[in-house]
């Protein structure tokens, strides 16, 4: 581990990394026992990938954790996939919030259970002026709805001439997104081997880095978030621009 810390270049660390946490069913299921057990057994990559955050220095990172695609698994699975993560909710963002995180949630809030709801909304209330970095919860998130959403909201202050055509630019438009007051993502990284973005953060990743590791999502530790910074750090972003 010190090693790989001794890698890192502080002064090049990214400010917002977003993570698509993939492979915790196969996990499971190379074990033999329900996916559930799969995402159960990865909170503790959650708290690895939080503290790697915050030795690092990291200000922002978003956990996709439930998206709109996901209501359209078997009801059977979904139940137990929201049992298990009411279950957990209360002590993991109270664990959260005593390591001074602040919490926001995106996405379609409103299709989980009030209970839920409530639970989320507690605690975006109660960690709202936390200091140490800012935690942004994916749940029934999906960007292609995300845009389509801001489109919508653009269109009716058009309609109702609150604003004009004019008013439309990109920071307009972001504005109008579930991540307004956000940095756009600096590194995106994917687990379990699957090369692809799965509708998550289209607009906010413009320039993003993408990292691809065949760990599943359970077994992805700190050394595995350290590595990958130290891959990101050896990209060359120019943003268009040449050097």
């Amino acid at each position: 581990m010190k090693k790989l810390l001794e890698k890192i270049d502080n002064k090049n660390i990214p400010h917002h990394v977003a993570i698509i946490m993939d492979g915790s069913g196969r996990w499971a299921k190379k074990r033999g026992r329900l996916r559930s057990f799969g995402y159960k057994s990865s909170l503790k990559s959650v708290r690895e990938s939080l503290n790697a955050c915050k030795e690092l220095g990291i200000p922002y990172i978003t956990l996709y954790v439930f998206s709109s695609e996901n209501w359209m698994r078997p009801k059977k699975e979904i139940d137990k996939l929201m049992n298990l993560f009411h279950s957990n909710l209360k002590s993991s963002l109270e664990e959260i919030h005593e390591n001074n995180l602040k919490i926001i949630t995106i996405g379609e809030i409103k299709k989980f259970s009030k209970t839920i709801q409530d639970d989320l909304n507690f605690f975006v209330n109660k960690t709202k002026n936390n200091t140490s970095g800012t935690l942004i919860l994916a749940l029934s998130y999906g960007s292609r709805e995300e845009i389509l959403r801001a489109t919508k909201k653009i269109v009716k202050k058009v309609c109702n001439n609150e604003s004009s055509l004019r008013d439309l630019n990109s920071s307009f438009f972001k504005d109008h997104l579930y991540t307004k007051d956000l940095p756009d993502v600096d590194l995106i990284i994917r687990t379990s081997g699957e090369k692809r973005i799965s509708n998550f953060l289209l607009w906010q990743s413009a320039y993003a880095e993408l990292y691809f590791t065949k760990i599943l999502w359970p077994d992805f530790r700190k050394k595995d978030f350290f590595k990958a910074i130290i891959n990101y750090q050896k990209r060359d972003r120019r943003f268009g621009n040449v050097k």
